[in-house]
């Protein structure tokens, strides 16, 4: 055998190296969009092809989808849309355009509340005159001053469309025991004139353009301290008034609105409520699903109470329909405090001791992404912010419950303010559009968070979220084609990918 010159063996070394372990990938035609605590909002970045091996992978596995995604959003409120009232035509456009438009947001699931909430001017229900049983005075006059202009702006600026989702606060006063806003149940006696009231609403408000895609029974059914309008149901009682009266009034009346029940914190609360109104076989003909809030924690997206949820039904949903940055005044123009560890919530100064472990300082921008991003995860369909826009209060709120919306307003200088959650929640609004199917994710080390979908067009959009301090360069390899991306520190990414 003809002896090897070093020379050669250094060539054979080479190639072993170099070219026999090279991975055979092909690049993809991407576009990387980037929000960061830097500065970036929704920024363009370019990016190289590479085919180098990076500590951290991100993989998708286009073939393998979970469920069909609903949709984005936030929540029309009388707050809201007073505020936008007073502000000139053209910045009430401004935003309306922001949330709406291709070119903005794109949101695409909703929120309403029917009669007054804690962010209303003031105390009213559609149907006032007590004893009114057969609600001979329903009326949505209150809405048509602020509520249903604002819809329907939204309605003509949208070029897809969006879904409304309506939650009760509580009934009227006169069908409740304790005779008051706040508090108490809705008596027995009015549950077919309460379902009645759905009915009546849906057809209101169709007659003025708007349909209704579907109700949650009501909001936070556990109750708030009676801080605010608020009625009381057990899980038990859930069931009985939606399969003995709501359900079955809708379907008389021809109103096709899904039902979601419960609408209040995940956790052991959720898994309580799940556990019965989930594995009712008389009830499941009549809800679509489980509606869900944020509440129970800063940090915690509560995984493992989603996916029990989801596996007593597989063949239901989960909707998110509120969370925002709540018991926190507005930080007027300060992007670098939406991406500093300096917000509290309610449970800071209120939760029991054995809880504060789950409410401490939080970054604002990072609760919505680690939020959404680990629900979308674990089974949720649809994801929508509380108010669209508040004032520099945090308000108005007829309860003083001061929370933080992504737009602010100062009506007296005409003055408006995008914060850095606009953008994060444009991450997913804008780019994960309805229907999609959230296809398999996995991060190889764990050094960042990831999702993705696959959009009935056909692109893939894979939203990534760095955390830490510094930046990282991944590989996002999708069905054997990869890219080497940078991410910046405190940042989040979309990426679209398309195939």
């Amino acid at each position: 055998m003809k002896k090897l010159t070093p020379y050669t063996m250094c060539i054979m070394v080479f190639l072993l190296l170099f070219g026999c372990n090279k991975k055979k990938t092909e690049e993809m035609a991407i576009t990387v969009y980037q929000t960061s605590a830097a500065g970036d909002n929704l920024k363009q970045i370019t990016t190289s092809a590479s085919n180098e091996a990076w500590a951290e992978e991100i993989v998708v596995n286009t073939g393998e989808t979970f469920q069909t995604i609903t949709g984005f959003g936030g929540a029309f409120t009388e707050s809201s849309a007073t505020l936008l009232n007073q502000l000139s035509a053209e910045k009430r456009n401004q935003i309306m355009e922001a949330y709406f438009s291709s070119e903005g947001a794109q949101y695409s699931l909703t929120r309403t509340h029917m009669n007054s909430c804690d962010f209303s001017i003031d105390h009213y229900s559609y149907a006032p005159i007590a004893g009114d049983t057969a609600l001979e005075s329903f009326s949505i006059a209150e809405d048509t001053a602020d509520l249903i202009p604002m819809i329907k702006q939204a309605q003509a600026i949208s070029s897809e469309g969006f879904k409304i989702v309506a939650s009760p606060w509580t009934a009227p006063i006169w069908m409740k025991d304790n005779k008051t806003w706040n508090g108490g149940k809705l008596e027995k006696k009015y549950y077919g004139t309460w379902a009645k009231f759905f009915s009546k609403y849906a057809q209101a408000y169709s007659e003025e353009g708007i349909d209704i895609w579907g109700f949650t029974v009501e909001n936070e059914p556990l109750g708030n301290d009676a801080n605010w309008e608020s009625m009381h149901f057990t899980p038990q009682e859930t069931a009985d008034f939606v399969k003995h009266h709501l359900g079955p009034q809708l379907k008389e009346d021809s109103i096709d609105a899904k039902i979601l029940v419960y609408d209040q914190n995940r956790g052991k609360e959720l898994d309580e409520w799940a556990s019965v109104l989930l594995t009712d076989s008389s009830l499941a003909p009549y809800i679509y699903g489980t509606a869900v809030h944020w509440y129970t924690s800063t940090i915690d997206w509560y995984p493992e109470s989603l996916t029990s949820t989801h596996n007593y039904a597989p063949n239901k949903h989960i909707i998110h329909t509120e969370g925002c940055i709540d018991a926190e005044v507005p930080h007027w123009k300060d992007d670098a405090w939406y991406w500093s560890k300096e917000a509290t919530d309610w449970g800071w100064d209120w939760a029991k001791e054995e809880d504060k472990k789950d409410h401490p300082k939080y970054v604002p921008c990072y609760r919505y992404a680690r939020d959404i991003i680990g629900c979308m995860n674990n089974w949720v369909e649809g994801w929508i912010d509380w108010n669209m826009v508040l004032d520099q209060n945090g308000g108005p709120n007829l309860a003083s419950n001061w929370c933080i919306a992504p737009v602010i307003v100062n009506t007296t200088s005409d003055e408006v303010y995008f914060t850095p959650l606009y953008y994060v929640l444009s991450h997913f609004s804008k780019f994960i559009r309805p229907e999609a199917l959230r296809t398999q994710i996995e991060t190889k080390q764990g050094l960042l968070m990831a999702t993705a979908a696959k959009n009935k067009d056909g692109s893939d959009v894979v939203i990534v979220f760095n955390e830490s301090d510094s930046p990282i360069r991944y590989n996002l390899i999708i069905d054997k084609k990869q890219q080497s991306i940078l991410i910046d520190k405190n940042a989040i990414q979309t990426i679209v990918v398309n195939q």
